[in-house]
C-alpha cells in the first residue's frame, strides 16, 4: 500500500531552499510572501521588546507562512527565515558591497552562529488529512569562519553572492571555502533544517516519506 503524497508549499524565493528540498526528494510548490521583513521585525520589538536573535528569526518565519497561508486557503505551508548571530548582534543579508566587507572583516577567524527560523501552517481540508495546525521552532549552527585578507574579502564581496544571503556567506556556493567548519546541522546554514523540517511535520502527522515525490520515491 502506497501513501498519498502530501505537497508543501515553501513560502520562499530562496533559491538554495528549493534544492536543498528537491535533493531530498520533496518538490514543493514556490509561494513567495509579500512580507515587509523591516515591519515585521519593527511591530515585534514594539510588542514584546528587544528580540534574541533566534526569536526574530521565527517571528519572521511565521509571519512568511501565515502570509502566504492567506492567499492560498488550503495548504501545507512553510516558512523560513535566517540570520546570523555576531558578537550578540544580529545580521541579515548585507544591504550593500560596502557592508558585506565589513561583515566579512569581522567574521573573519571568528565564529558566528546561524538561525533558522522555521514555521509550519496546515490548512489542508480535512478530508485531505489537514489538521488545522500552526507551529514553528528554530534551529541554530554554530558556524567557524576561515581567516580572509582584505583582497579576498573584496574579491568574494563582487561576486555579488553575499548579498544575496543571510549572514553574507554560504556553505553550498562561493562561499564554501570559507567556512573552516560548523557545529549542528550542515542543511540549518542552508537555510533549512530538513531534521527540524521532519520533526514539525511529525508532530502534525505527516511521515516525511509523504513528501517524497513519485520520481524519487522510484529513485529517478
Amino acid at each position: 500500500m502506497t501513501n498519498p503524497t502530501v505537497t508543501l508549499v515553501l513560502a520562499s524565493a530562496s533559491p538554495a531552499r528549493k534544492r536543498l528540498l528537491l535533493a531530498a526528494g520533496v518538490e514543493p510548490s514556490i509561494v513567495v510572501s509579500t512580507v515587509d521583513e523591516d515591519a515585521v521585525t519593527a511591530s515585534a520589538r514594539e510588542t514584546y521588546g528587544e528580540l534574541a536573535p533566534e526569536n526574530l528569526a521565527l517571528v519572521l518565519a511565521r509571519a512568511k507562512a501565515e502570509d502566504v497561508a492567506a492567499q492560498l486557503g488550503h495548504a501545507l505551508v512553510l516558512g523560513c527565515d535566517s540570520v546570523l548571530e555576531l558578537d550578540g548582534e544580529i545580521h541579515g543579508k548585507p544591504v550593500d558591497a560596502a557592508e558585506a566587507i565589513e561583515r566579512w572583516s569581522r567574521m573573519s577567524g571568528r565564529s558566528g552562529v546561524l538561525h533558522t527560523g522555521h514555521w509550519l501552517i496546515d490548512t489542508r481540508d480535512s478530508d485531505a488529512g489537514g489538521t488545522g495546525a500552526t507551529l514553528g521552532a528554530t534551529a541554530s549552527t554554530t558556524v567557524h569562519f576561515a581567516r580572509l585578507g582584505p583582497e579576498e574579502i573584496e574579491a568574494y564581496v563582487a561576486t555579488g553572492e553575499p548579498l544575496r544571503v543571510a549572514g553574507a556567506f554560504t556553505i553550498d556556493g562561493l562561499g564554501s571555502p570559507y567556512v573552516a567548519g560548523i557545529e549542528g546541522d550542515p542543511s540549518n546554514v542552508v537555510g533549512l533544517s530538513l531534521p527540524l523540517l521532519r520533526e514539525l511535520l511529525d508532530d502534525l502527522g505527516i511521515a516525511w516519506r509523504t513528501l517524497r515525490s513519485a520520481s524519487s520515491a522510484r529513485g529517478n
